[in-house]
């Protein structure tokens, strides 16, 4: 594993210096602006697990399936931001520092590599928030314990419910399999989920089968294979829920790679 430390070195420059910028979406049904109680449970998680400290500024952004109108779905969508800047509001999380409260109707592009209509129009139904900090310029740690042999991949984050990726996560994604091909490492992905009761794995709401953890592994092995890393050094499996991190739950829908031998 000689450069098993210089692939973490390598992990925390682009954690340091890549644009610092927190996203987080939420999910409505059809035709309303109100949040269900799971999702504004979510909401506040999220804004509690997050620091105040130096925000530059809030975007908000909502959007619509392709059901309705042109005018309606502007409508809807510039409700549901709306709704969400209130929240903001109430929590008393810097609202001066919101910058964008956009209503953009309906969400034309398919993000996710999905053909049913109707996970489609579910993951369409949302508002995305972004809020932005100042980028981190203290040193970079160049020590990492050497009993661990695990990598956290803190920037490859998931979709509530979905083993698809966030936004900025697939950029992440690919400069870990830039680096990965230039390492000799064999590794096991492996998956976790949050919010279950025990250790019990979360469902899938794209096949509704209790196999989430594994769908999420299963999705970066396919991503990396696509990216020219070697199925023979590569495996995956589900952890369910039996690692939570704490704090933030989107934290715990995430990946890890386990080093195995070089």
């Amino acid at each position: 594993m000689k450069n098993f430390y210089l692939f973490i070195f390598f992990l925390s420059v682009c954690n340091l210096y890549s644009q610092f910028n927190i996203e987080h979406s939420v999910y409505f049904d059809t035709d309303v602006y109100n949040l269900t109680k799971t999702e504004t449970t979510r909401l506040q998680k999220f804004l509690s697990s997050n620091t105040k400290e130096d925000v530059l500024k809030i975007e908000i952004y909502g959007f619509c399936d392709d059901r309705g109108s042109n005018n309606y779905n502007l409508i809807l969508s510039q409700n549901r931001a709306n709704a969400i800047k209130e929240i903001f509001r109430l929590a008393s999380f810097f609202p001066e520092k919101i910058s964008t409260v956009d209503g953009r109707g309906e969400l034309l592009l398919n993000v996710v590599d999905e053909t049913d209509p109707s996970v489609i129009r579910a993951l369409n139904r949302r508002v995305d928030i972004v809020i932005s900090y100042p980028e981190k310029n203290e040193k970079i740690i160049e020590e990492v314990d050497k009993q661990d042999n695990k990598i956290i991949l803190e920037n490859v984050l998931f979709i509530t419910g979905y083993s698809y990726l966030t936004r900025l996560s697939k950029k992440t994604l690919d400069d870990v399999a830039e680096t990965l091909k230039k390492e000799t490492f064999s590794f096991v992905i492996q998956g976790h989920v949050c919010c279950t009761e025990g250790e019990l794995d979360a469902v899938d709401r794209k096949t509704n089968k209790r196999n989430l953890s594994i769908a999420r592994a299963k999705y970066v092995y396919d991503y990396l294979l696509k990216k020219g890393i070697k199925k023979s050094r590569m495996s995956y499996e589900g952890m369910a829920h039996k690692y939570p991190l704490g704090g933030s739950e989107d934290k715990d829908r995430r990946v890890e790679i386990l080093i195995l031998s070089d």
